[in-house]
């Protein structure tokens, strides 16, 4: 069968959103959605101007995402999916309001801004015959593919430390508060993110991907959650112990305050047979050791490559892949399993790669245990 377009819509992501525009980048790549309509802004005023920006039919540039869900749903035209890129605190209610319409919902991360609407968000989705995307896009890249691929085979052995960061600089100042920086200011609000700064902000996707990985899950950790910022409300630095089902120890460090750090995120992973060792800023590499035996650098069109990666990737070798064509590989599998719907076939083997509603539930039990050990002074605390 034919695989049309997807019609599109989005609920945020208008002048002035960063992460809005990454969203629509990464669905055009494969050129398997048509962005159709949105509610791009908190206010009409604004979400008309953006849609207008945009080149939405103007009919189709609405000024909520409520007015928006109800009229998509009418029409014969309407959206088969819409990407959900506000802030934390209205993923929740935007998101249901497609889910209950039957309309698939691609959703920026966390998941919401409490563990409240998680749970119910969470009820909203299972009871939607329309799927819930999570867009942890790390989870995308071609390497991050390979290395899961790797210790699913067996290639480390048992999986016993896994350790994890995700340093940031651009929060060393109180830049929140001079008004001129619209990331800054929701993300520190604890209204609008919820309980959790960095580790909301950063750490969900730290814990996300060393869980990926691994294929492991976090039982406890102690978390050392600090606001080194005068007036910051919300933690910009955590430091976290992890215990794995299983037996396994882990380490994560999220931090928004520290200088020389663009997007620093690193994995490694140890087992009792080799390592991993792979970094963000670098991502068409994973380092690989046999143990006992010489380092291997592995690379994603290389001798080395299994079909996980090259399956996630567009490119020949030497030309790098990283942020944008992981947020795609999200979208492309998105698109994989939306088609599969259309035509009454089993989405289960591709939804196994993407995040859904439990990753997104496992990520907000992390903030919360995050959050409740570090006002116990670091108490090992359950998820």
């Amino acid at each position: 069968m034919s695989q049309k377009p997807i019609r599109l819509g989005m609920v945020g992501g208008g002048a002035g959103a960063f992460i809005g525009g990454v969203h629509r980048i990464a669905a055009r790549i494969d050129g398997r959605y048509d962005l159709v309509a949105g509610a791009l802004a908190s206010t009409p005023e604004k979400a008309k101007a953006s849609g207008e920006a945009l080149g939405l039919a103007p009919d189709r540039s609405y000024g909520s995402f409520a007015e928006m869900a109800e009229a998509e749903a009418a029409r014969p035209d309407g959206i088969e999916a819409v990407a959900v890129v506000t802030p934390n605190h209205v993923h929740a209610e935007a998101a249901k309001a497609f889910l209950a319409r039957g309309i698939h919902v691609i959703c920026d991360k966390p998941l919401t801004a409490t563990m409240a609407q998680a749970e119910d968000l969470a009820a909203a989705a299972k009871a939607s015959k329309a799927l819930f995307i999570l867009t942890h896009n790390y989870t995308g890249y071609p390497m991050i593919r390979q290395a899961r691929a790797m210790v699913e085979a067996g290639e480390l052995g048992e999986i016993r430390v896994v350790q994890v960061e995700y340093p940031q600089d651009w929060l060393t100042r109180p830049v929140e508060a001079s008004g001129a920086n619209k990331q800054a200011e929701w993300r520190t609000d604890p209204e609008r993110s919820g309980a959790g700064g960095s580790v909301g902000d950063i750490g969900t996707h730290a814990h996300n991907l060393a869980c990926f990985v691994s294929g492991l899950k976090v039982e406890k950790l102690a978390a050392d959650l600090q606001s080194f910022v005068p007036g910051r409300r919300l933690d910009d630095n955590a430091h976290v112990l992890l215990r794995f089902a299983g037996g396994a120890r882990g380490l994560l460090w999220c931090s928004q305050v520290a200088p020389g750090n663009e997007n620093s995120l690193k994995l490694r992973v140890y087992g009792s047979e080799g390592g991993l060792e792979w970094a963000q800023e670098e991502p068409n590499a994973l380092w690989f050791t046999r143990e006992g035996e010489p380092k291997q650098l592995l690379t994603r069109n290389g001798a080395g490559a299994w079909a996980a990666a090259r399956a996630a990737s567009r490119t020949p070798g030497g030309h790098p892949e990283g942020y944008l064509e992981g947020f795609a590989n999200i979208y492309l599998g998105a698109a994989d399993a939306i088609q599969a719907r259309r035509e009454g076939r089993d989405a289960s083997e591709i939804l196994a790669l993407l995040p859904g509603i439990e990753a997104g539930l496992e990520g907000m039990r992390f903030i919360s245990a995050c959050v409740r050990s570090s006002a116990e002074d670091a108490a090992w605390t359950k998820l």
